[in-house]
């Protein structure tokens, strides 16, 4: 007897409406409907306009590199700066980010210069900035491994002493992964002072959300852990950042993981690579442009009289200077030494390791020979 899946299928219960603290329109929401939350002061939500404004541009400007074959692939995070301005803004400067590889612009807000963040993204270097300078891991590529390493991070801070929190990005794909369960089940266990916050940009690549789990809300699993769960629209900047300094504190303070989820929207495609009219709809897509986030603050500051046309001017200009120089410093051709290759392996390197550096060392040193043999024949040639 064959069982139908579709028919046995539980049906998906209708999702609560994310926490808010400034709705699509741009209005404060009330704050019996705040969950307890409190809309940030205008002076913070001024820096986290202009830190988005900044990573905004950042993101279009590589976008267009990427498309003028100057780097080999990149995700883009446009529509998502809600989430990662947020979460960087939250942390403390010994706090520790463990990023995705589409959150580059998370790395920008802390300071990563654009040459260092895309030096991986164009072939030079596996992650070209230093991580304990920034305190940030390597961009995972494999989903949700960096959630592991962050709560091994965060215990051993706890075992230590210290006030180190760590937080983690994941995206919705990657709370499907084994890795994700061990996570978050490991640091609910052992009170580890991390925070996942999941970007729930509703696919997975080309798998949507409701293809990968029946549940309303990623942020109800954690409960099945033991933890705070938080679904919040992430897309508000205001909300995202008051949730998530929350947690992090909560962390900081001996009370153990939470799990947020951040309701946002991927606009661009997966990567440079992918075709996303083969499984979203366009008009979806007009409609989360809509709900963009930093129109969505930019209205509510302007109402405020907390920006000024000068400001915005002045925040436009910084974000021009900060294109044009990602812009020039992609002009920089990279010098590339292939016997790197061999760098930083093993500790103690073994002989097999050695044995092939050394043939790509002579066959390196044979190919420089015959190419300055065959300069030099065409030198002879033309003085002729």
């Amino acid at each position: 007897m064959s069982l139908n899946v579709e028919s046995t299928r539980i049906p998906t219960v209708l999702a609560p409406p994310p926490l808010r603290l400034i709705d699509d329109s741009g209005h404060a929401v009330d704050e019996s409907q705040t969950g307890g939350f409190t809309l940030p002061d205008t002076a913070t939500l001024l820096s986290l306009y202009r830190r988005m404004v900044i990573a905004r541009r950042f993101d279009v400007q590589v976008t267009a590199l990427t498309r003028q074959g100057r780097l080999a692939t990149y995700p883009s995070a446009l529509g998502q700066e809600a989430c990662e301005i947020a979460a960087v803004a939250s942390l403390d400067s010994g706090d520790w980010l463990f990023p995705t590889y589409r959150d580059s612009i998370a790395l920008l807000t802390r300071g990563v210069k654009p040459e260092d963040i895309l030096a991986s993204f164009r072939g030079d270097w596996h992650s070209g900035y230093d991580y304990n300078e920034h305190r940030i891991a390597p961009q995972a590529t494999p989903l949700a491994t960096q959630a592991l390493h962050a709560v091994g991070l965060a215990t051993a801070a706890k075992l230590k002493r210290d006030s180190t929190v760590t937080l983690t990005l994941l995206g919705d794909g990657a709370t499907s992964e084994g890795d994700a369960h061990e996570a978050f089940n490991f640091a609910a266990v052992w009170q580890a002072p991390v925070v996942f916050l999941v970007q729930n940009n509703q696919f997975a690549i080309s798998v949507p959300l409701d293809k990968q789990m029946a549940c309303r809300t990623i942020a109800d699993k954690a409960i099945g852990y033991g933890m705070p769960g938080y679904f919040v629209d992430g897309n508000d900047v205001a909300a995202m950042f008051a949730v998530t300094s929350a947690a992090v504190d909560r962390a900081r303070s001996g009370q153990g993981p939470t799990l947020i989820e951040g309701l946002t929207y991927r606009i661009e495609a997966h990567t440079n690579s992918d075709d996303p009219s083969r499984y979203r709809n366009a008009a979806d897509v007009d409609v989360w442009r809509g709900r963009d986030p930093i129109e969505r603050l930019e209205k509510y500051l302007v109402s405020e009289g907390a920006l000024s046309d000068s400001e915005r001017a002045s925040i436009t200009q910084e974000a021009e200077d900060m294109a044009a120089a990602t812009r020039e410093c992609m002009t920089v051709k990279a010098v590339v030494d292939p016997l790197e290759l061999f760098e930083h392996v093993y500790a103690n390197p073994r002989p097999a390791i050695a044995e092939q550096r050394a043939a790509l060392a002579a066959e390196l040193a044979e190919d420089d020979a015959n190419q300055a043999a065959a300069e030099s024949a065409t030198e002879t040639g033309t003085q002729r």
